[in-house]
């Protein structure tokens, strides 16, 4: 479980900073993609035991 919590992890971090930099610039669709798709990461990670959302 080590592994794919790293990989979540990453990939969740990397995503967070991509929607942070759509909304900085003034991108609404680029911004709602990204939070769409942390939704679906966070989802993955708690359907297998995890906690990524601190």
């Amino acid at each position: 479980m080590g592994e794919f919590l790293a990989e979540i992890t990453v990939r969740i971090n990397e995503t967070n900073s991509s929607f942070k930099a759509a909304q900085a610039a003034g991108d609404d669709f680029l911004a709602d993609t990204h939070a769409s798709e942390l939704e679906d990461l966070h989802r993955i990670a708690a359907r297998n035991g995890l906690d990524t959302r601190a």
